[in-house]
């Protein structure tokens, strides 16, 4: 048995006692304070155990990034994330060469006399590991929580480029070759869907999509945040949250905005949505002039739910 697959064995042994079932990881992941429904937990489980990499597609806010780091805590391991922009170069996601350390050891060896071979000044000494990098030589004994967050917003060139790491577990530096993870990390790569992804890219994923929870779940998702929260303070907030949701808003509000309500509506010692502190309160969840003006022309009363 080579020693890869020793740890693949060992890595699969500890997910297993760790993660024996769906229900175990809904329970874990709600320890860490995020409510997954069902249909997400499935697909967070079979990401971990098969393991393959998963894509949770999604409106911005309805928990995508949260549901990679919660994965982490319940692991107890590290979280190492990659926020993608436009842009984005191989470079920034991958390594770098340390320049300056490099041109130090150039002038060492010119003061001393002594010969430096190119082969030298390209090793492990010299490397700045960017975050895919530091997933793939991270040692274990438990993989790695690789989050790719907002990949929809890279090119599609630098979508071809993580098809190694996706699909091998894998990079390649050409001045020292191929890397392989001794332990494999989990990728969880994320997409506001700005814009389609390549089917190259899908194919090496398994795949969900989250939507916006329910009020009744939206209000048990806050409460988890906010326990000393009323349950009805919390049920209105999640209710109004949904009803703006409904508007042609720029920027729809997700339920981190819900949270940073109540935890607001609390601190102003609010115990009920009206129609007064709710066209007080609005800024806290829209964050667009024209979002705002569209909920105050449908009427803060209709918001609060009074109308």
């Amino acid at each position: 048995m080579t020693a890869r697959a020793g740890a693949d064995d060992g890595r699969i042994r500890d997910l297993s006692r760790l993660l024996p079932d769906i229900a175990t990881l809904r329970q874990r992941l709600e320890g860490t304070g995020y409510l997954a429904d069902e249909g997400l937990a499935t697909a967070l489980f079979c990401a971990a155990r098969l393991p393959q990499p998963i894509l949770l597609e999604g409106e911005a806010g309805v928990g995508k990034t949260q549901a990679a780091k919660s994965l982490a805590q319940l692991l107890d391991t590290p979280l190492i994330r990659l926020q993608c922009y436009d842009g984005i170069q191989a470079a920034e996601a991958l390594y770098e060469w340390n320049y300056p350390r490099q041109l130090l050891a150039i002038r060492l060896a010119e003061a001393e006399g002594t010969h430096l071979r190119e082969a030298d000044l390209f090793g492990s000494d010299y490397l700045v590991e960017r975050p895919l990098l530091q997933a793939v030589r991270h040692p274990g004994p438990r993989p790695a929580v690789l989050l790719i967050d907002e990949v929809d917003r890279a090119d599609e060139e630098f979508e071809a480029f993580l098809f190694e790491l996706l699909a091998e577990d894998s990079i390649t530096i050409p001045e020292i070759g191929t890397i392989t993870a001794a332990v494999p990390p989990l990728a969880v790569l994320t997409s506001n869907r700005t814009r389609d992804l390549h089917d190259a890219l899908k194919r090496r994923c398994l795949y969900h999509w989250i939507e916006y929870p329910d009020v009744v779940r939206a209000a048990a998702i806050v409460r988890l945040h906010v326990p000393t929260a009323a349950e009805d303070l919390t049920r209105s907030v999640a209710g109004a949250v949904q009803r703006l949701r409904g508007l042609d808003l720029q920027k729809p509000p997700g339920v981190a905005e819900a949270i940073d309500w109540v935890r607001t509506l609390q601190l102003l010692g609010v115990v009920r949505l009206d129609d007064d502190i709710t066209r007080s309160t609005l800024g806290t969840v829209l964050k667009y002039r024209e979002d705002l003006d569209a909920a105050l022309v449908r009427g803060a009363a209709w918001v609060a739910g009074g109308d």
